[in-house]
């Protein structure tokens, strides 16, 4: 992911709104990942037999974010 921001940033000419612009979503998405992985390993060490399930979802929902995180530098970009 933050090797695409700074594939982006390189190629416009953004200037420095654009680049804080794609600064903030590489961190928010990086937040709301580490959020989801923590979240997860808690709650993989509160109930160890439902491991399966908890990964599966936070795979799920970590995709979703580095989804979202890349339609916003794209649309960063385009605007």
């Amino acid at each position: 992911m933050f090797e695409f921001g700074m594939l982006l940033a390189q190629e416009t000419g953004l200037g420095t709104l654009g680049g804080l612009g794609m600064g903030l979503v590489v961190i928010g998405a990086g937040i709301g990942i580490g959020r989801i992985g923590g979240s997860a390993v808690e709650a993989m060490a509160r109930q160890p037999e439902s491991s399966g399930t908890i990964s599966t979802n936070m795979l799920i929902a970590a995709a979703l974010v580095e989804g979202l995180s890349v339609i916003a530098l794209i649309m960063i970009y385009i605007l």
